[in-house]
């Protein structure tokens, strides 16, 4: 097997148009708008075989790191793109690569539709975190998945949502962003007192996850490929959702304003509107993304008729430091969660 890194971009992009399954983020335009946005640099691995077969493990990296002390990642969505099924024996040997690899540690997210092909195969000493996520399959078009995947609450809440008449707007590129950018303020401090956080701490930490910066350059980088959808209800934002759209769809970003969002539906007519466009442009899977452990997160993919898909990200480490960031957010949650009772007593 031969490696070569970063890949060529003409062989990936090749291997990409050939790969049913694979998502914006496993583009090179994709890594590219990470690295735009994150100050990070191409680490992508191509892996030729002696048959011939070529796959590419797209990874990010913090620029100008020495090797040892970098952290190579694979996008969320998904990691190998190939021509066809990863075969097992292949499988095993990106493996070989990546536990001889100098990177301190490199992380890999197999994405919904590979998550079996990947656990069949990793060993078991390697870390595991476990992932959920919902994807919509779009096969034979629109009017078959409405009729036969959304459920009936999906298709009274769409139904309900154009009655109202809402005011719904799709912007390629950044332009609505600043507006979507405003929602997810709104839908910070809602989850913040939800979850009985500070809200301070949680807009501190959305900012690290997604500033409203980094996702300009997101989206300055992918262009045509970042659609966002936005309702308003007498001209005022209601809710908004971010899809990349390529050879298939990723629900990438969602945000509300839940007095507006909630009695006019506006989400599931965001996302009907997400889907239909989808199909039409030939996209395969629409991907709602991670749903993590939220119960009613994933009702509200169900009604869609997307389907759940429970899989690992793994972390190859030279130093065991998964397991003692586990142990101290379990600390530090335990702690907030004192302070918070003790604010309600006090109060």
């Amino acid at each position: 097997m031969r490696v070569v890194t970063p890949a060529p971009r003409d062989i990936w992009r090749e291997i990409v148009a050939s790969d049913p399954t694979a998502f914006v983020y496993q583009t090179p335009e994709g890594i590219d708008a990470i690295c735009a946005a994150r100050g990070e640099e191409d680490a992508s691995r191509l892996y030729e075989f002696p048959d011939g077969r070529r796959l590419v493990l797209p990874l990010h990296r913090k620029r100008g790191r020495p090797a040892w002390m970098s952290v190579e990642t694979s996008p969320l969505i998904g990691s190998l793109v190939s021509p066809g099924p990863v075969r097992p024996d292949e499988l095993r040997s990106v493996l070989e690569d990546l536990a001889r690899h100098e990177a301190f540690q490199v992380r890999i997210v197999p994405g919904a539709l590979h998550g079996e092909e990947w656990e069949a195969v990793v060993p078991q000493h390697v870390q595991r975190l476990p992932k959920r996520a919902h994807v919509v399959d779009l096969q034979d078009g629109f009017e078959k998945v409405w009729k036969d995947r959304f459920n009936g609450q999906g298709r009274r809440g769409v139904r309900k949502a154009e009655k109202v008449g809402l005011e719904v707007e799709c912007g390629r590129g950044s332009a609505l962003l600043p507006e979507l950018y405003d929602l997810y303020r709104l839908s910070v401090d809602r989850w913040a007192r939800r979850g009985r956080q500070p809200t301070f701490l949680a807009r501190w930490r959305a900012d690290r996850s997604a500033s409203l910066e980094e996702l300009q350059a997101r989206m300055a980088a992918l262009g045509d490929a970042c659609r966002i959808w936005m309702a308003r209800v007498d001209g005022r934002a209601a809710a908004a959702i971010i899809v990349l759209q390529g050879a298939n769809a990723h629900y990438t970003m969602g945000a509300m304003d839940k007095e507006l969002a909630g009695p006019t539906r506006a989400n599931f007519l965001l996302h009907k509107l997400a889907i239909e466009d989808a199909c039409r442009e030939g996209c395969r899977y629409y991907n709602m993304g991670e749903t993590g452990t939220s119960s009613s997160l994933a009702r509200f993919k169900a009604h869609f008729g997307a389907t759940e898909y429970s899989y690992f990200e793994y972390r190859l480490e030279r130093i065991p430091v998964t397991a003692l960031e586990r142990r101290l957010k379990s600390w530090a949650k335990r702690l907030l969660r004192r302070g918070s009772g003790s604010a309600e007593e006090s109060s």
